[in-house]
């Protein structure tokens, strides 16, 4: 079991990012494609998050990638383009989790999502090891 940081430490959020990364990759007959989608689109959502927090940008608790980007480029912090494809994953934040409310999930958009969450913690993992407050962290950490 991994330790447990403070919320405040972005490797918290990153944790969680890969915990649900983790769940996402998980195929079993018995879950649903729209559940682990949503498992894809937290962990982006998280790393994102992770990334907000190292750069002291405060930001909603909300599940619209979009705008968490768009938080980002406001910081200064340039976002690549298959990075910014990220923004497609809210659509599996809330209406896919519920039956009736979309179309059900097909493979190819489930492998689509997983490949988008998976670019997006790398991205972000890149991120924090250049950024000096999270660097210092971890010099910190016993």
């Amino acid at each position: 079991m991994r330790e447990r940081l403070p919320p405040t430490d972005p490797r918290e959020w990153l944790n969680r990012a890969r915990s649900n990364l983790a769940q996402a990759r998980v195929r079993c007959p018995e879950v649903y494609l729209e559940d682990l989608c949503f498992n894809a689109q937290q962990a982006a959502e998280k790393a994102i998050k992770a990334l907000l927090i190292a750069h002291g940008v405060r930001f909603p608790y909300v599940h619209d990638i979009g705008l968490l980007l768009t938080l980002l480029e406001g910081a200064g912090i340039p976002v690549p383009e298959d990075v910014a494809n990220s923004s497609m994953l809210t659509q599996y934040a809330v209406a896919a989790r519920y039956p009736g409310l979309t179309p059900p999930v097909e493979e190819d958009d489930y492998r689509r999502a997983v490949s988008i969450a998976e670019r997006v913690l790398q991205w972000v993992g890149e991120q924090l090891v250049g950024n000096k407050s999270v660097t210092d962290k971890e010099r910190s950490v016993p």
